[in-house]
């Protein structure tokens, strides 16, 4: 049997992913209410499975709506 890996990202894997948001707007963003629940609260932060991220961040895109500022 195999074992399967969980793939975890924190707030800074986010921030990246959205194209280098502030830390402020990462925090605004993984508060909303359509943001995956993080899967664990540590010392150093909260944890998301990076699935659900990506699948929240790809919803976004689909859909039109603007993530990086415009430079």
């Amino acid at each position: 049997m195999g074992t399967r890996k969980l793939k975890l990202v924190g707030s800074h894997e986010i921030r990246v992913r959205l194209g280098w948001l502030s830390r402020q707007r990462v925090y605004q963003l993984t508060n909303r209410a359509d943001f995956p629940r993080p899967v664990a609260e540590l010392g150093q932060g909260k944890i998301w499975l990076a699935a659900e991220v990506e699948a929240w961040c790809a919803e976004r895109e689909n859909s039109g709506v603007r993530q990086k500022k415009p430079t």
